[in-house]
């Protein structure tokens, strides 16, 4: 898109479907760069990947000649089936439906890699859930309690 000049920074979260902590740690540095292969190729930028065994954290610089949601199916798409291809689980993997995507300043970004970055830390302190719903409330995002991520029951 000649002249056309943006700065468009997202953290993208999603989640394995029911929240079930199947992520591990022997394979996750090979979905996370496999994930960041996807973005890059459609002509984003990933500025830092990570998360736990039950849910993923993306901070982007997204390009406005796609939409989030086409970004995210490909992602969740490709990545699910990169997932049963190799048999990294036992059963069949998907992604739960949904995901957030938070925009962020220039400024807000060190912030943002560092709280990605120290992920498995920052949720010996507090639940998925609990991190989740601070993230809707402070973008003021309106929400039904009845559509937060589902937990395995």
């Amino acid at each position: 898109m000649p002249n056309t000049y943006t700065q468009i920074h997202l953290q993208i979260v999603f989640v394995v479907k029911y929240r079930e902590g199947v992520i591990h740690s022997s394979w996750k540095d090979k979905l996370y760069g496999y994930i960041t292969g996807i973005v890059q190729a459609n002509q984003h930028k990933m500025l830092i990947i990570n998360g736990v065994p039950d849910h993923v954290h993306l901070l982007i610089g997204l390009r406005p000649s796609q939409s989030i949601s086409d970004l995210m199916q490909d992602i969740k798409g490709s990545s699910s089936e990169w997932i049963n291809d190799n048999k990294l689980v036992k059963g069949k993997f998907e992604w739960q439906a949904g995901y957030g995507a938070f925009s962020y300043s220039k400024s807000d970004l060190k912030n943002v890699i560092e709280y990605i970055k120290n992920q498995e830390e920052h949720h010996r302190k507090k639940s998925f859930r609990e991190e989740y719903i601070e993230f809707l409330d402070e973008f003021e995002i309106e929400y039904d309690e009845r559509y937060i991520f589902k937990e395995l029951v």
